[in-house]
């Protein structure tokens, strides 16, 4: 009786284990069916909003597009956004200037903003002099005012003459990188201009975007307040300018396998090469 038991106790374990292990192989494969199928529609609503944007930005007389994530001076490898800067202004055409703000010397905010005698940010007496870095008069920084060597005006110059501006930045740490922060703190004297001073909205008619590139964590979050912040600069901000691209949803997920499949999934959503 011992023996039978026991012979039976053998022949449920192994029956389970072989439905089991049919029950995860037919799960895996489907599972891998499932992720194919929802990368290849997420692939293709990336390319639909690639599409939208170049068509939009090709009836522009001037695009400026401001790159701002950053890898050492001698690496070959260039970021994710800063790749596909390059391949919409090409799609785009002859219209598009492209900067790279982690290459220019922009000092930081100063913070007259919030002085203990009030807010004294882009008022008339901080404009640049300087009749070919600052033509339009509208420049109003301390910061370059007060360091000959900042380099914002290269930006705000070509800001003031463009139709449409995209920022390209990667999020890290769940935040845009430090140098789109640094400059979108810059330029704050656009927005107190109209919303502290009283005085004209100068950049009302231009429209702007922002494209964010992630790993794992907070993209969309990440675009809606930067969208929010560059509306409350005043410039129009269109949803066919801005998108997030994220690779994960699992913050915690940060196995050196998925910084490795990253580059591929981000060149099949795009069509593009990185290099």
């Amino acid at each position: 009786m011992k023996y039978i038991l026991s012979s039976i106790y053998d022949f449920v374990n192994t029956l389970i284990f072989i439905i089991m292990s049919n029950f995860e192989s037919t799960f895996l494969k489907h599972r891998a069916l499932l992720r194919e199928h929802f990368m290849l529609n997420e692939n293709a609503e990336y390319e639909g909003k690639l599409d939208k944007m170049i068509e939009h930005l090709k009836g522009k007389k001037k695009v400026l597009f401001l790159t701002t994530s950053t890898r050492w001076s001698g690496d070959k490898q260039k970021p994710k956004s800063t790749v596909l800067a390059e391949h919409i202004a090409e799609e785009v055409g002859k219209n598009v200037e492209l900067i790279d703000v982690g290459a220019l010397t922009i000092h930081c905010c100063e913070g007259n903003v919030s002085k203990n005698e009030g807010n004294n940010c882009g008022v008339k007496e901080s404009a640049l002099k300087d009749k070919e870095k600052n033509p339009t008069g509208n420049h109003r920084c301390w910061a370059s005012f007060n360091n000959k060597d900042d380099e914002l005006w290269k930006i705000s110059k070509s800001l003031f003459e463009a139709e449409s501006i995209v920022f390209f930045v990667s999020v890290r740490w769940g935040q845009t990188n430090s140098v789109y922060q640094k400059l979108i703190e810059r330029l704050t004297w656009l927005e107190n201009r109209h919303s502290t001073l009283n005085e004209d909205n100068i950049i009302k008619d231009k429209e702007t975007g922002i494209v964010s590139i992630g790993q794992n964590w907070n993209g969309e979050n990440v675009l809606d307040t930067q969208k929010q912040v560059l509306g409350f600069f005043g410039f129009k901000v269109p949803d066919v300018l801005s998108f997030n691209w994220q690779y994960l949803t699992d913050p915690k997920d940060e196995s050196q396998s998925s910084y490795k499949k990253a580059p591929s999934a981000f060149e099949e959503a795009f069509d593009v090469k990185l290099k």
